[in-house]
């Protein structure tokens, strides 16, 4: 089996939904990379891109229509000015096509280019979209893609068209193979994981990388805690972290994300209080993320404010936790996810919420663990703990909406992940009767016996209660 680097898992996203957003955005662009494989990219006159499962049923909440437009138009999800977006989809709208490159573009019609096939699934995976370009000669070109989770893209035949895989040299597909690579080389499991990750870059890379998205989680949840009024999509959501922030500072203000940071760490330190900032921080991201702004994708976006507010936590309200520590807990929550990536599924589409906000939260809590100096039994019964208390969670977002109960449910895996980390560090792991793979194997089976209208279809539990949206 290939390995996935953990910054496969961890990585910079869009919002709201990397399933529904950032994988269809993907796609598309990964379509007209196929076009130019076939030698017919020039030959394009249109392209017609159909959505199906539960890309159709909850697709305008999460915006996948924004997605393909942004992808088809040669945009990058990674580098693209957020504030433009809506702009440029009404520029798309407004002058009927699509520039497909800088001197080609295409007719583009919203109503008939873009399909939601709301009663039919594609086989493979609930998350399916098919691309159908027509050409000048009148000939078609087909091509079917699958967005399984985290930003992930797969065809037909499965092969990883948007990952770099790799064999490693120690691989870790199970909880247990880390720990015997980690006995039988003396490590820590950070010290394999950044073993295994020179397969991909050097250790200094692999270091530089994981403290750049150390500073776009600063950045994103600063720039959340410093905005306020209703979130897009109609379910007139308030943001509050902004409130919550300006509260608990008695409402002083900051020029830069490190003085902001700084005067946290001077604040209160009761338990209360750490507490509210621990769901701030969540709230802050996950805001962000219904606004379709920039966050780190960990493992999902439905679940981005986990591990940021996790990782804030411990920088903030934990001693001497500098570089080092944020460079393990990052790279360690990382390679949790790859677990659950290929042992069961990270798609809510595909296992429901346990799948989002329980994997990040076994993720998290494995960071933390690691970072604070647990032992690797410990590490692997953190992110334990902390999945066996998200068996089983629904994903139901009100209006396919990356907010009703997804924003507060970030806030609830980022407690659950530094409760689970405590209990793991002040407990002999030799008791445990559980163990991580074990979990690991009863999330993926109870996502196969979960009712399909429990997983991301807007069709049952907390998204059949009556909400008057106005837009979408």
């Amino acid at each position: 089996m290939e390995s996935i680097s953990a910054f496969e898992i961890i990585k910079i996203g869009i919002g709201p939904s990397s399933s529904h957003t950032m994988g269809p955005w993907r796609a598309s662009a990964f379509f007209l990379d196929y076009l130019k494989s076939l030698d017919k990219f020039s030959e394009v006159t249109e392209i017609t891109t159909y959505l199906f499962g539960s890309l159709a049923k909850t697709g305008l909440g999460h915006g996948t229509d924004i997605a393909v437009m942004m992808g088809l138009s040669n945009e990058n999800f990674a580098t693209i000015d957020t504030d433009k977006i809506f702009e440029k989809i009404d520029q798309i709208k407004s002058k009927g096509y699509i520039s497909i490159s800088e001197n080609q573009n295409i007719a583009f019609n919203y109503e008939q280019h873009i399909v939601f096939e709301y009663k039919k699934r594609l086989d493979f995976h609930p998350n399916g979209m098919r691309f159908v370009a027509l050409l000048k000669d009148g000939t078609t070109v087909l091509r079917e893609y699958f967005s399984v989770g985290g930003g992930f893209v797969v065809t037909h035949d499965n092969s990883q068209v948007a990952q770099n895989p790799i064999i490693t040299k120690h691989p870790c597909h199970s909880a247990q193979e880390i720990l015997d690579n980690c006995k039988k080389l003396n490590l820590k499991i950070s010290e394999l994981i950044m073993l295994n990750e020179t397969a991909w870059r050097t250790e200094a890379e692999t270091r530089k990388h994981a403290l750049y998205i150390w500073d776009e989680i600063k950045n994103c949840i600063y720039r959340g805690v410093n905005k306020s009024g209703i979130l897009p999509g109609g379910l007139n959501v308030r943001r509050r972290a902004h409130d919550i922030n300006k509260h608990l500072l008695h409402g002083e203000k900051f020029n830069h994300v490190d003085e902001w940071i700084n005067a946290i760490k001077k604040g209160p330190t009761d338990f209360n209080t750490v507490n509210k900032w621990v769901s701030v921080f969540a709230l802050a991201v996950n805001e962000e993320n219904a606004s379709f702004g920039r966050i780190i994708t960990a493992p999902t976006n439905g679940a981005s404010g986990v591990i940021p507010a996790v990782l804030m936590y411990a920088y903030c309200f934990t001693p001497n936790f500098e570089e080092d520590e944020i460079v393990q807990f990052i790279i360690t929550a990382g390679e949790i996810g790859t677990l659950y990536k290929k042992g069961a599924t990270i798609s809510a589409a595909l296992g429901g919420c346990q799948a989002e906000i329980g994997v990040s939260s076994s993720m998290a809590a494995a960071g933390l663990t690691e970072a604070m100096g647990g032992r690797k039994e410990q590490v692997l019964q953190a992110a334990e703990i902390a999945m066996e208390h998200h068996l089983g969670m629904t994903c139901d977002p009100i209006g396919g909406l990356v907010q009703i109960p997804c924003i507060e449910r970030n806030s609830m895996g980022a407690i659950k992940a530094i409760t689970a980390s405590n209990l793991a560090l002040e407990s002999d792991s030799s008791a445990a009767r559980v163990s991580l793979d074990d979990v690991i194997k009863t999330m993926w089976e109870t996502a196969m016996d979960m009712n399909t209208k429990y997983k991301e279809t807007s069709e049952g539990g907390l998204a059949n209660i009556s909400v008057n949206i106005a837009e979408c």
